[in-house]
């Protein structure tokens, strides 16, 4: 089949998904995963099985351009402005997701292995539970921001909430990276050594942010000398960059999604235009690159590996869901936070999109997780459709038990 043909169909079909989600209270991004499902080679044929292989540089793109936005909401002012309070309950309720999930799956497929039908061997028991849990860390605000903007929500509720959010995918990237270095340590066949894994974590780690900052300078520098004023021209430079990064991060031996997160933060925090620049970019190719990323995302779900892995998918909500409102209220209680916040804050928390997709897919595409990768794929979009679609109501019942909206 003509791939023109295809990229029209994936686009025009993900937009009428996501319309139709918007429609009955959903996510749109719901509904561009759903679209993928519908789309998937395994369910229709109408799409060739090979063409979700081939989609890898649009996907990198995508990730680029997420994890860009990341770096973007750790804006400086902003932290300071949100207080130690904010900070508190994201570093406790990311690192307690990400040990319940981890401890959890070690426990289900080493020991619990035959009962889960993994199929994994337990040897592999470490390195997928430990890329698992760092994906347990982020959180999507797309729902609770849709109700709190439907409602016209107001209180220190709703604003823990998304300064949370704001600063769960950032941990989630350091989690992600940090899990990463050490399953590719226990994947490699040798016995895990700390200090081999450390100085490789932080070899790793100074190549992207160096990497990234080096983009930002770049992109930095090219906004003031040539004193750009047509939104055009910023969306060309801004893409252009966000792939040069990611490409050469990966050339260098960093990590790519961490090399473009450091590029948002670059930019957020030292060029003057920041402002206009992140809303060019959600104005005219966010919604583009939700469409093409979520929709093929839909299109690398392989059935057998999510009806394999649903006693997983099961695990990990609940796991996920305990460190979530442990760490919130633990947080909460350290910085002296309003009694709402400890009572509700971590149900605006549960809904999961977005990154936690592109870290999956990332970890897929990586040739020494193959054995695992679509197992840990499966498990991760059964999660997410499952959140995105509990996500919004839980967001309303959140605010309004809090006495946000009325």
């Amino acid at each position: 089949m003509d791939t023109t043909f295809i990229v029209g169909l994936t686009l025009i079909t993900g937009f009428l998904f996501g319309k139709i989600s918007e429609r009955v209270g959903l996510p749109r991004a719901s509904g561009y995963i759903l679209a993928g499902v519908a789309l998937n080679p395994e369910l229709t044929g109408l799409i060739p099985k090979t063409f979700p292989e081939l989609t890898e540089p649009v996907t990198n793109i995508c990730l680029a351009f997420i994890t860009f936005e990341v770096g973007g909401s750790l804006s400086i002012k902003k932290i300071k402005a949100l207080g130690r309070g904010i900070l508190n309950i994201t570093l406790l309720e990311s690192v307690m997701a990400y040990l319940f999930v981890t401890a959890g799956f070690f426990v289900a497929i080493y020991f619990f292995n035959t009962f889960f039908h993994t199929g994994l061997s337990p040897m592999l028991a470490a390195p997928f539970s430990l890329l698992i849990g760092a994906l347990a860390a982020p959180t999507d605000p797309s729902a609770t921001l849709a109700v709190s903007h439907e409602y016209k929500a107001r209180g220190v509720v709703s604003d823990t909430i998304m300064g949370v959010a704001a600063f769960d995918d950032a941990a989630g990237m350091i989690l992600y990276s940090i899990s990463g270095a050490m399953a590719l340590a226990l994947t490699a066949g040798g016995e895990l050594s700390f200090v081999h894994v450390s100085l490789s974590f932080l070899t790793e780690m100074s190549i992207s942010v160096v990497t990234g900052g080096a983009f930002g300078w770049v992109f930095n520098s090219l906004t003031k000398w040539f004193n750009l004023k047509n939104e055009g021209q910023f969306i060309i430079i801004m893409l252009a960059l966000m792939a040069l990064c990611f490409g050469a991060s990966d050339r260098l031996g960093g990590d790519p999604l961490l090399s473009t997160m450091t590029l948002g933060f670059v930019i957020v925090n030292f060029n003057r235009r920041e402002k206009i620049i992140f809303e060019v970019l959600e104005r005219y190719t966010e919604e583009l690159i939700f469409i093409f990323f979520f929709t093929l995302s839909g299109m690398h779900l392989v059935f057998s590996s999510l009806l394999q892995g649903a006693g997983l998918v099961v695990v990990f909500v609940i796991l996920r869901a305990a460190g979530k409102f442990s760490g919130t209220v633990w947080g909460a209680r350290r910085a002296g936070m309003p009694g709402p916040v400890k009572k509700y804050a971590a149900w605006g928390l549960i809904p999961q999109g977005g990154i936690v997709i592109g870290l999956a897919l990332a970890m897929h595409n990586q040739a020494a997780f193959r054995s695992m990768s679509d197992l840990l794929l499966g498990v991760i979009m059964g999660t997410t459709i499952i959140h995105e679609l509990v996500g919004p109501v839980l967001a309303k019942l959140t605010l309004r038990k809090a006495g946000e909206i009325s």
